[in-house]
Order: structure tokens, then sequence, then C-alpha cells
């Protein structure tokens, strides 16, 4: 039977190469010369460190520039609080969103059975199985999603026939 998985992943070395080119331009701008500026990613968390918060914004659109120029959704960034260091700093903590959480999952499936399409949905550890007898049920079915989950950055893959 075809099928395909809704997943939630970002493309990791495409998120680690927009930091990296994020560091060189902190390094380079006059703005941010002499200052504590930094940014560090650590598995899937990225580090902002500066001297006020106004310096974390515009490190902040720097990292959001250089994500969106690598096709990477910002949407996969959330936010931490704004948290004090010692001596003037300043630091946030960005999550990257792996995975699609319970509550989303529960969703998506409620989404798919009330809508009576002839498709079936499993919920499989961060993603969601979704089965169908026809390839154009399926469509409907991301389609659906699509127009349903508008605050995650979903893709699928995994597409069988």
């Amino acid at each position: 039977m075809p099928s395909f998985d809704t997943v939630c992943e970002p493309d990791m070395p495409e998120v680690r190469n927009a930091v990296d080119n994020t560091t060189k331009e902190i390094t380079t701008r006059f703005d941010f010369k002499g200052t504590s500026a930094s940014i560090a990613l650590k598995d899937k968390e990225i580090t902002l460190i500066g001297d006020a918060e106004f310096q974390l914004d515009q490190i902040m659109d720097v990292l959001t520039n250089k994500l969106t120029k690598r096709n990477v959704d910002v949407k996969f960034l959330d936010k931490g609080d704004v948290q004090k260091m010692g001596g003037d700093k300043v630091k946030v903590v960005i999550k990257v969103r792996s995975g699609i959480e319970t509550e989303v999952s529960k969703k998506i499936t409620r989404a798919i059975k009330d809508s009576k399409l002839k498709v079936t949905a499993a919920i499989q550890g961060d993603a969601v199985r979704i089965t169908g007898a026809k390839r154009d049920d399926l469509q409907s079915a991301m389609a659906l999603i699509r127009k349903e989950i508008t605050d995650l950055p979903l893709s699928f893959n995994n597409q069988r026939d």
C-alpha cells in the first residue's frame, strides 16, 4: 500500500553552515569589534552571547538571514529567554526543533480521521505515517496536513508505492 511519513527534521549540515557563516560575519563586522558577541552550535542548541539584548537581536537577524539563504525554515528555531551572565553579558539559548511532539501528532491523526479521507494515520515515534490505497488520497492528506499545521515546518519523506 502507498504510504509516506510526516516528519519535522531540519537539515543540520545547513544549520551548521549558517552558524559558521554567522560567526565569520560577527568577527568581521565593525559594530561587533571589541565586544563579546559570539554564537555556538552544540548538538541541537544554538547559544548567542552578547553585551546587550540589542546585540543579541542583531546576531539573531544575521543568523536568520543565513538560514533563509540556505533554505532552512526559521520555524525550526525555538528561541528561549534572555539570561544574564556575569559581567554585563547576556545570552540566549535557541533550540533547533527536531521531531513532532505527541500533541501535534495527535492533532494530525485527528485531522486525518475527521476529514473522512480513505487513509489511516499512525504515530511512529516522532513521525506520523499516513497509509492509503490510492496515491490521490495521500496527496489530499498532504494538502490537509499543510493546511492544518502551520506553526511547524513539516516535510514528507519515505514515500512508497
